[in-house]
């Protein structure tokens, strides 16, 4: 089943899939900064673009760019700053 998100005003959007191994979505941010709450651990990987993100339990910001990954685990909240629209896939663990 897929499933369209939106979210900050249409400002981040995903298609969402079940019924495989693992939930995912793939989805685009425009360019500003977001808090995003997961109950599930997380890998996401940036596709283009670029996100900025301070991980749970980091005072750290950290950049991710085109072909890059990075985890966030469940039951936890993380900042992103995006400079650019950027394009992402997530797969929930």
């Amino acid at each position: 089943m897929m499933k369209h998100n939106a979210y900050f005003d249409g400002a981040v959007q995903s298609l969402s899939v079940e019924g495989h191994d693992k939930p995912a979505t793939v989805g685009v941010m425009s360019k500003g900064e977001y808090e995003f709450g997961t109950a599930a651990p997380e890998l996401m990987q940036v596709i283009a673009g670029e996100l900025i993100v301070k991980l749970p339990g980091s005072d750290e910001w950290q950049s991710f760019k085109s072909g890059t990954e990075f985890n966030v685990p469940g039951d936890s909240k993380f900042q992103l700053q995006v400079p650019v629209d950027t394009a992402y896939y997530c797969i929930y663990l």
